[in-house]
């Protein structure tokens, strides 16, 4: 009985593990954020730093029409000068352009076709990322993730780590 009961009832058990490790997937959830930014000459972007906050690994999203504009990184005595000659990176092809913030320290972008000059220039301050709060002590993982509340890294580690372990143990005779 013993060898039939758990064939019969293998298949159920494949497909329990395979909604957890689908739902713990999920949980993997990152804490960065897009700020897509409108990359126009004759606007000024200084006042975008004070109205936005963004932390280390968060996404600046550069939006510019080709051909028209580009987004140089530099360092702050070449922002302040608006001069592109030892740019950090450059990048101006297509029509938009993706900076990930992977520090905790100070970024600038100007544009090089003579824009600069017009505020067409960006500052920003990337902050370590505010520790998570501590999740309620009552909830599992994945009660957590139906709550809406982000669950950690580690919690998403482990939870993975058991489903791996579940795994393993269903496969072995």
């Amino acid at each position: 009985m013993g060898l039939a009961y758990r064939r019969s009832i293998l298949p159920s058990l494949r497909l329990v593990l395979l909604a957890v490790v689908v739902t713990s997937a999920g949980l993997a959830v990152t804490n960065a954020d897009k700020f897509t930014i409108k990359w126009f000459p004759n606007v000024n972007y200084t006042d975008w730093e004070k109205n936005n906050s963004v932390h280390v690994g968060d996404w600046l999203v550069f939006q510019y029409t080709a051909n028209q504009a580009d987004v140089i990184q530099v360092n702050e005595s070449a922002f302040n000068k608006c001069d592109a000659t030892n740019p950090i990176s450059n990048y101006s092809r297509g029509r938009g352009y993706a900076f990930q913030l992977n520090e905790s320290k100070h970024y600038y972008f100007i544009c090089s076709l003579g824009y600069c000059y017009g505020g067409m220039k960006l500052s920003v301050v990337a902050h370590p990322l505010p520790p998570p709060s501590p999740p309620p002590s009552s909830m599992s993982t994945v009660s957590r993730a139906i709550a809406g509340v982000k669950p950690s890294f580690g919690s998403f580690v482990a939870a993975a780590t058991v489903t791996a372990l579940a795994m393993l143990l269903l496969l072995v005779p």
